[in-house]
């Protein structure tokens, strides 16, 4: 399952939508940084991750990427990474209100990292280990 796949799974569970997908998952491709805005690409994880670490929140992706409970974000941080503007186009785009987008992103995207780094196959996307660690670096 790709990641932007997964991200619209957990997110259309989160508030409770049901309908196109797609559009979900192209909206979300666009918004976290995705590598093309058209339902084709993927999310960036890499550059969500490292735009979180930038911002101060390195300790809160730690706990997505590792083992045991996540740290949680608040809606104010989710706007203040995305942007307002940005999150208002993404709930448009979906037929919602920017309100119950930050609930359901502030909540999705330490579910969506941390499910990607289950089981490997975050891990090979950074150069295994290796990479989580020069990762790991930029945290502190």
């Amino acid at each position: 399952m790709s990641i932007a796949n997964l991200a619209t799974e957990i997110f259309m569970n989160k508030i409770g939508a049901s309908g196109n997908s797609s559009d979900i998952a192209s909206a979300l491709t666009n918004l976290l940084g995705g590598s093309t805005g058209d339902g084709n690409g993927d999310v960036d994880i890499m550059g969500l991750i490292s735009k979180f670490q930038s911002e101060g929140l390195g300790g809160a992706v730690s706990s997505w990427l590792g083992d045991g409970d996540n740290d949680g974000i608040s809606t104010d941080q989710v706007s203040n990474m995305l942007g307002e503007s940005n999150i208002s186009e993404f709930a448009s785009r979906i037929g919602i209100d920017p309100g119950t987008a930050l609930n359901g992103l502030k909540d999705t995207i330490p579910d969506m990292i941390d499910q990607s780094s289950s089981g490997g196959s975050l891990l090979d996307s950074v150069g295994g280990l290796g990479g989580v660690l020069n990762i790991a670096k930029k945290f502190f």
